[in-house]
């Protein structure tokens, strides 16, 4: 069994992942493999600067990240083709890793660590999937907090994601960490304990 880990920015997800992991949960993280298919010398960076320009390699040719984002950040189109560059690369990625674990340890259900779970196709592969919440006001006051964001900055990044009380309408399970930590890491379990007897109970499921 795949399962999906997504939520929002400012929600909390790396928290709630690194509490799957304390849990013995094998976790594939997307963030990772963004990192691996867009390195020196691989075909994703090659399509990268094709299409975007040497400006966005920093001086030792590694992927300057932060001229990336402001090329796309505001330019939907743009965001667009660089997911087509990247995603299906990250996607395949994960399946090799996935597979890989899956020859030690055939029955064990992995978590994917997806942030944008529920606005590509990732959301295709997995057989269920958990979101982290937090409310709105919650999610404006970490990334205001965390990341010294003005209002509106803090804002304007949660505006271009999808709103997260849609994500939580397509969710199977919700962990909320608009709370504390150990009201979370009680509901991370709960979850966890439910995923496992799921997985023991019908080896096949679907959803």
């Amino acid at each position: 069994m795949i399962v999906g880990l997504t939520g929002g920015i400012g929600t909390g997800k790396s928290t709630v992942s690194s509490m799957f992991r304390e849990l013995g949960a094998y976790v594939v993280d997307a963030d990772i493999w963004a990192r691996r298919v867009v390195e020196p010398g691989s075909d994703g960076l090659k399509e990268i600067v094709e299409t975007f320009g040497a400006r966005v390699l920093a001086g030792d040719g590694t992927l300057n990240r932060k001229m990336l984002g402001q090329v796309v950040f505001a330019n939907d189109t743009l965001r667009q083709r660089l997911n087509e560059i990247t995603h299906p690369r990250i996607r395949a990625g994960m399946r090799v890793e996935t597979d890989a674990y899956w020859q030690t340890h055939p029955d064990a259900p992995v978590i994917w660590d997806v942030p944008l779970l529920f606005e590509g196709e990732t959301q295709k592969l997995v057989d269920c999937t958990i979101l982290v919440y937090a409310t709105p006001a919650t999610q404006l006051a970490r990334l205001m907090a965390r990341d010294q964001f003005s209002q509106s900055d803090a804002l304007a990044r949660i505006a271009a994601q999808m709103p997260i009380d849609d994500k939580r309408d397509m969710a199977t399970y919700v962990i909320d960490n608009s709370g504390t930590i150990e009201n979370t890491r009680e509901q991370v379990r709960d979850v966890w304990t439910t995923i496992r007897n799921r997985t023991i109970g019908d080896r096949d499921l679907s959803f």
